[in-house]
């Protein structure tokens, strides 16, 4: 009877869930994150939180990027880079959007932002830092460069985060650009008091059949400061990450720090595919590595000229060298010395 097979989804997330287990740090915070979503989505099941159990499921989702960028693009992710991408994604799902964190703390939006900036500059800096090592490209890109291309990585990352939550707020109706009040803000338009108004107390909204709002304590700004505010921070934190892997490839394994935020190659023997901390040349390690590989060969092939019976290996005596042929002349002498004393010996006989 044929063994029945494991259907492919299982069989995917089974190969997740193994890759996670190399890493028994992140493994065990991975642990113990999940079981605290499970138990976030039984109390929304209680609560008939609909809306929360799908933020909920979508934080277990994402829990399985980092495992799935390490076995499908062989890339090894440090322990504090994979322990820090799971730590974001349940500050941002759950306490942020379930726990309702953002409207309790304002500091939390910034928090995770700058986080998000530091993180996907990471990301950045390591697809060009594997491009920058692989001995089959013809070019190399400075320091400079790199850190550049990971700073635009991540604010172009920062960006198209933004386009979503607006796109989300006018479609689904709802507030992920938050809005805030503010007390005065500049205008072209405004038919009063010319460009800037300020010292505003409240604000009345008047709707179509008559009701009337008052929002107290000023005017309602419905999500661009939080937009803009953002972007800031999402750019501190990739200027803070570019400045380290600047330094990261200047001084190619010198930076402890820089080594547990960038993500390296792997090898087959699941080893980082990184240069040797003493020899940052990649031109120089790709002719060493060369040099050596030639030598092996000419080795081998030695050692297969000398086990062959029919070989002989008098004509690779070098003749230009002085010592030996030195050596060779003092050995033909020996020979006609004792070729005379035989001779001698046999006609006194």
């Amino acid at each position: 009877m044929a063994k029945k097979k494991t259907p492919s989804p299982i069989r995917f997330y089974t190969s997740l869930i193994e890759q996670i287990k190399t890493n028994k740090v992140a493994f065990a915070v991975f642990l113990v994150l999940r079981l605290a979503v499970i138990l976030v989505i039984i109390r929304c099941i209680v609560d008939k939180r609909y809306e929360s159990i799908f933020t909920a499921g979508l934080a277990l989702i994402l829990f399985l990027i980092p495992p799935f960028v390490e076995k499908n693009f062989k890339i090894e992710l440090p322990t504090v880079l994979e322990t820090l991408a799971y730590i974001f994604i349940f500050c941002a799902e759950i306490f942020g959007e379930i726990s309702g964190f953002y409207q309790k703390f304002a500091f939390w939006d910034t928090m995770l932002h700058v986080t998000n900036g530091f993180i996907f500059a990471a990301v950045g800096f390591c697809l060009i830092d594997i491009i920058n090592q692989n001995p089959k490209i013809k070019f190399r890109t400075s320091p400079v460069y790199v850190a550049i291309t990971a700073f635009c990585f991540s604010m172009t990352i920062g960006v198209f985060w933004e386009f979503f939550e607006f796109a989300a707020d006018r479609t689904l109706l709802i507030d992920m650009q938050k809005d805030r009040i503010i007390n005065s803000f500049s205008s072209l338009t405004h038919p009063i008091d010319g460009q800037i108004i300020e010292n505003i107390t409240k604000t009345t909204i008047e709707y179509g059949n008559g009701q009337i709002a008052i929002i107290e304590r000023g005017y309602l700004d419905i999500g661009l400061i939080d937009t803009i505010k953002d972007m800031f921070v999402n750019f501190i934190g990739a200027v803070v990450f570019s400045v380290i892997g600047y330094f990261y490839i200047k001084h190619r394994g010198k930076g402890k720090i820089a080594k547990q935020f960038i993500p390296v190659l792997m090898h087959k023997d699941n080893k980082n595919d990184e240069l040797p901390d003493e020899n940052p040349d990649i031109d120089k390690y790709i002719a060493e590595k060369s040099a050596d590989e030639n030598i092996s060969s000419e080795n081998n092939v030695s050692d297969i000229q000398s086990e062959s019976p029919d070989y002989d290996n008098s004509e690779d005596i070098p003749c230009d060298n002085e010592k030996g042929a030195v050596d060779k002349d003092s050995q033909i002498q020996n020979e006609n010395t004792d070729s005379e004393d035989c001779s001698e010996n046999s006609n006194n006989s």
